[in-house]
């Protein structure tokens, strides 16, 4: 329960990045969601094949890790492409 608020969270500050950006925010929360699944399910193989079934704490702990490993690549992706321009030479005249 409460990685689905975080994910609530998490998606609302991709949303605004991507929107300060230029970009479809909607597009960016889907690419968040579908990352965090896909980061989580990898994060959870890779927990089983440490620890084994057996210890499920650590599991998840490394699942939840690599959830967010995906939240951060993809705000590392956003953070670099430029801001939207707001060139003045469009608003000579304007008041």
């Amino acid at each position: 329960m409460v990685e689905i608020i975080i994910l609530i969270f998490l998606t609302k500050s991709i949303g605004a990045l991507a929107a300060k950006k230029g970009l479809p925010s909607r597009t960016w929360k889907i690419y968040l969601i579908l990352g965090w699944i896909a980061g989580e399910f990898l994060g959870a193989m890779i927990g089983v094949m440490i620890f084994g079934i057996d210890n499920l704490f650590s599991c998840m702990l490394v699942a939840i890790s690599g959830a967010l490993g995906a939240y951060f690549i993809i705000k590392n992706y956003l953070t670099r492409l430029p801001d939207t321009m707001d060139d003045d030479i469009e608003n000579i005249g304007r008041q």
